[in-house]
């Protein structure tokens, strides 16, 4: 930890409020104990240290205490803990408490915003925030509305507040927010409706904005330099955010950045993914649609992008980039490297050179994959870096709409935004994934701003000819581009994972399990059945010296949000409401925090 410390002093000179924020947050992220970050680290490997609830006795595992969060639908995200306080936020209206971990879990502050209603129906896959950020005293909330507010972590008292976007045209937020320095990088939601996506840094002292990064229009606006930013290692050119779409449909482009962002103190470089193209109708924006689909990576302090790689050009699927980052220094060929890993909704498994956006590796991480047979990896291609799209599943044949069955995965992708973890001694990641195929039928859409703009319907279900249910957990090598192991399971794998040094990986359920197996077979080694089904991220800390787990559990999201919102039209919820029916024989609306431990 030092050693970043130091590299990032060096990097940061000149800026002492940059370093101390980026010290007192990087230190406690380093501390096993707290869990001071959504991702678990500043490399979204969701990994902890502790090791006292292992592969051996995590099967005595129990219920240690719950707490109720007062809100129905779906909870995703998880709780922080900073030293003796634990902070839990809810989906919409988005409260947030203070727990005293030292005083059974006394409500300390409760802070619950007051915001127009009519921002629900404008939120694309249920009323979702995936939570809370600490830094520099301060605990950082980007609202449904899109107000980002700072909240005195020792009292709830709002610092500054800061509005983002305008619902009324459709941008909300369902996403966390990442402190790096003195800045709060924020992100936005609403590429159903036709907005274009964008990535802010605000001052985290004032909330003052420091740059906005486009996802896609004039150079100006998207932050490139265009001999020096590039794109699979050439410059991207004057323009790139225009020339690949039709006239000014840039402007209602999509792109949005609602995933999870990484960042790497060392090359100061933040990371991301953004969104699909708008709308859903591929015939109605013909070209590549840069950069929608694309991970990102910029600079922190100026927001300037040294390097893209667009994914699935011309998305014709709503295969969202939005997904996590990871961040890891491994071994290829002998020569150590700093590797970003990716598992898109496309299906493919990422790596890359997170320095220079040298792309390693894409492979499918589920199997029945078929909209692709693959990326082209030869360098000196015309095609390099684009994935070769089969006709049969095509949504769009000579700038005609095309009414496509059996396409795998569904929209929602082999894996939407709940996390991956990577634990460092198996060089393994964990992977929730989906395991769902689609029939899709776009159709023509107008844009009217603040009503939808989608352009399709859809219908889902489970994978043909596999084992039947609709998910899979899997450990994924990242190197050679093969899975490990996978536990099938009945629906999808909805919440993200956590890795730790005592050989365990705990995930969640649909159903409302939360299970721990083996990290180096798989093997389920603990289940207990919380009260609604699982959508949250497991996250562990000490309390006096014990270990304990916790997991939000309140069915909803894209998967969930038939029974979150009350939905029975099957193509409802985007196409998700007919594809997860069963779930209401398994599982009822909820919201609870459940912790567990093992005895002492």
């Amino acid at each position: 930890m030092k050693k970043k410390l130091l590299l990032t002093t060096a990097l940061l000179l000149g800026s002492t409020s940059m370093v101390a924020a980026n010290d007192d947050l990087m230190a406690m992220m380093d501390d096993p104990n707290q869990w001071a970050i959504q991702t678990g680290d500043y490399a979204n490997q969701r990994y902890s240290d502790l090791d006292m609830i292992n592969k051996d006795n995590v099967g005595d595992m129990q219920v240690a205490w719950t707490f109720s969060t007062g809100v129905l639908r779906g909870h995703e995200g998880s709780p922080l803990v900073i030293g003796d306080i634990m902070y839990v936020h809810t989906p919409f209206p988005n409260i947030v408490y203070a727990l005293d971990l030292a005083n059974d879990g006394k409500i300390i502050w409760k802070y619950e915003p007051k915001q127009d209603p009519d921002v629900i129906p404008v939120m694309c896959c249920d009323t979702v925030n995936r939570g809370v950020a600490y830094a520099d005293g301060k605990i950082f909330l980007h609202q449904a509305d899109t107000t980002v507010v700072a909240l005195n972590a020792d009292t709830g008292a709002v610092e500054w507040s800061v509005v983002n976007g305008d619902p009324s045209i459709g941008e909300t937020n369902t996403a966390t927010v990442l402190p790096v320095g003195d800045k709060v990088i924020v992100g936005i939601s609403g590429g159903e409706f036709g907005v274009r996506g964008h990535v802010t840094a605000y001052n985290i002292a004032d909330g003052s904005q420091e740059w906005r990064a486009y996802s896609m229009g004039p150079d100006s606006d998207i932050l490139v330099d265009p001999e020096t930013t590039t794109h699979l290692g050439t410059p991207v050119g004057e323009n790139s955010g225009t020339n690949t779409w039709e006239g000014d449909q840039w402007k209602i482009g999509g792109g949005t950045t609602w995933g999870w962002y990484s960042y790497d103190p060392d090359e100061n470089l933040v990371y991301y993914g953004t969104g699909n193209p708008s709308t859903w109708n591929p015939a109605q924006r013909p070209g590549d649609n840069r950069w929608s689909m694309t991970i990102m990576a910029r600079d922190a302090d100026t927001g300037i992008a040294k390097w893209f790689y667009q994914m699935t050009p011309h998305d014709e699927w709503d295969y969202d980039g939005i997904n996590e980052m990871i961040l890891t220094d491994q071994e290829i060929d002998g020569v150590e490297r700093k590797l970003l890993t990716h598992f898109d909704r496309n299906g493919l498994g990422y790596t890359l050179d997170r320095v220079s956006g040298e792309l390693l590796v894409a492979e499918k991480f589920d199997p029945v994959v078929n909209w692709t047979t693959g990326v082209d990896m030869d360098p000196n291609s015309d095609t390099y870096g684009r994935p070769a799209v089969v006709a049969q599943y095509s949504t769009e044949q000579n700038g005609e709409d095309v009414n496509s069955t059996g396409i795998c995965p569904a929209a929602l992708g082999s894996k939407d935004q709940q996390p991956a973890a990577y634990s460092p001694k198996t060089e393994l990641f964990y992977v929730p994934t989906n395991h769902v195929c689609m029939d899709y039928e776009p159709f023509r859409v107008s844009y009217t701003a603040g009503q939808p703009y989608v352009g399709a319907t859809l219908a889902m279900y489970p994978a043909p000819d596999s084992h039947g249910g609709m998910g899979n957990f899997i450990a994924w090598d990242n190197i050679k581009g093969e899975i490990a192991w996978s536990v099938p399971e009945q629906f999808s794998v909805w919440s993200g994972a956590l890795a730790t040094a005592g050989d365990v990986v705990f995930y969640g359920t649909l159903e409302g399990y939360l299970k721990a197996v083996d990290a180096a077979t798989g093997e389920e080694l603990y289940s207990f059945k919380t009260p609604s089904g699982i959508i949250g991220n497991v996250m562990t800390y000490t309390q006096d010296g014990q270990q304990y787990v916790a997991v939000l559990s309140g069915i909803g999201g894209w998967a969930g949000i038939g029974l979150a919102a009350g939905l029975t039209n099957p193509n409802d919820g985007l196409g998700a409401v007919g594809g997860y029916a069963a779930l209401s024989d398994y599982t009822a609306l909820g919201g609870q925090l459940t912790v567990f431990t093992v005895p002492n």
